[in-house]
């Protein structure tokens, strides 16, 4: 055992009565909701990077965090390991997800590196032989060292793809080793600053021959985990080129890979991108390819992506709302992509914003569960779009022709008026269930 928890108690469900802030309010990981544990629902998990690896600091300041494992070295590492399962344990917290520059030291070349990785790793698979605490996915970090500035795979040096693909391998390997769910491809600097220096055709045909590699290794070693792509706009690329859903899911069908490759879609990026979180999650449902979720929120005076925890449970609702519309959670989950402040020093603050945030999450959840059991902003939204369900119109829809629609528009003198969205109403029902 470390000394950073000292005296924190393991966190339990106490139920809203409860004064206690080390306790679950909401959050019942056994409670059964729509026929499965909550905490089978939620799939809750803690991002390593966030918790361990960020130092407090922010586009204008540098660290303010001094914390005990901080610094280059195996030891540094291992004793980071240490410190987060001792935090996994205190939240009972079934999953957390990485990076391999969240776990490892940068090494001075490759080969370091990846020696560091397995090192590391091995370290993770001795903890997790007696931690309830699995991997939720694991990914690589291709936009941090200067080497990506202009990208990972999109890049015109080809010995930096090469280097990409050989660090996606690593943690690919590392990620199914440690019986991982999924693996993120988070393209950060896949995108261009200036068309003056830039073959968008070139660019997106490299990313596309990544893709298919990491797809074919998948199958290569057998691994049934989900691909997942996170779409991010704007940051830190100026143009990104995974910038939301929709994109996304263009560059997948382009290609040939929409029925390869899912999405994690975090609502950080879905507000950067000019959508509600809700919006990308219906949509990523209707698509077919809602794979998993980072849980966060931005502020929204901020045009950056602030990573704070949530605290707003009709927007959590509204976007469990989606998640069970889509049928709910097979390998993803909802992953903290969320970073205490930078003036939130104590290592108490690290645990209560996950406590605070897995509350909310399960109020929001609940909330979920009872509209979409109720039914009745289903059958609303379905009695909105009866009329196409008729014999006529659906023969219209399927082999009607602009000659056959117009003679019918004349003979039956159709003269349509407008009728009610009703969305005040359905904002009121939405508001009910909170």
């Amino acid at each position: 055992m470390t000394e950073f928890f000292k005296g924190i108690p393991q966190i339990h469900y106490e139920g809203p009565a409860s004064h206690n802030e080390f306790a679950y309010k909401y959050y019942n990981p056994d409670e059964v909701v729509m026929g499965k544990r909550m905490e089978d629902h939620l799939r809750f998990g803690v991002a390593y990077w966030h918790s361990f690896a960020y130092e407090g600091g922010d586009p204008f300041g540098g660290r303010t965090f001094d914390r005990p494992w901080f610094g280059e070295g195996m030891d540094k590492a291992k004793l980071k390991a240490d410190v987060a399962f001792e935090m996994f344990d205190i939240l009972q917290a079934p999953f957390f997800c990485f990076h391999d520059l969240d776990v490892r030291p940068e090494g001075a070349t490759f080969a370091e590196s990846k020696r560091n990785l397995e090192e590391i790793i091995d370290y993770f698979a001795e903890k997790m032989e007696t931690s309830k605490t699995k991997l939720l996915w694991g990914t690589a970090n291709l936009f941090t060292h200067r080497r990506f500035m202009a990208g990972s795979a999109t890049n015109p040096d080809p010995d930096v793809f090469a280097y990409s693909a050989a660090t996606i391998k690593s943690c690919m390997d590392a990620t199914i080793k440690l019986g991982g769910a999924n693996y993120v491809l988070w393209g950060g600097r896949e995108g261009y600053e200036t068309l003056l220096n830039t073959d968008l055709t070139r660019e997106a045909d490299q990313a596309a021959r990544m893709l298919e590699m990491v797809v074919n290794y998948k199958h290569k070693m057998g691994w049934d985990g989900a691909i997942l792509i996170e779409p991010k706009p704007q940051e830190p690329s100026k143009h990104q080129y995974d910038f939301d859903v929709a994109t996304v899911y263009g560059f997948l069908k382009r290609y040939g890979l929409e029925n390869e490759v899912k999405v994690n879609i975090e609502q950080g990026h879905a507000i950067l991108a000019g959508h509600s979180f809700d919006h990308e999650l219906a949509l990523a449902g209707s698509l077919g390819i809602l794979g998993s979720i980072d849980m966060n929120r931005n502020d929204y005076q901020s045009g950056w992506d602030t990573d704070q925890f949530p605290n707003n449970v009709p927007e959590v609702a509204l976007a469990y709302y989606e998640v069970l519309r889509a049928g709910g959670f097979t390998t993803g989950g909802t992953n903290f992509d969320a970073r205490i402040r930078r003036q939130s020093l104590d290592p108490e603050d690290l645990i209560l914003g996950h406590v605070g945030a897995m509350d909310i999450c399960a109020r929001g959840f609940k909330a979920a569960a009872r509209m979409l059991e109720d039914g009745k902003l289903e059958a609303a939204r379905q009695a909105r779009y009866a009329d196409w369900d008729t014999a006529a119109n659906q023969a219209m829809l399927k082999d009607g022709d602009l000659e056959t629609i117009q003679a019918r528009v004349l003979a039956d003198g159709v003269n349509p008026e407008p009728r009610s969205g009703r969305q005040e109403r359905l904002e009121n029902l939405v508001n009910s269930y909170l």
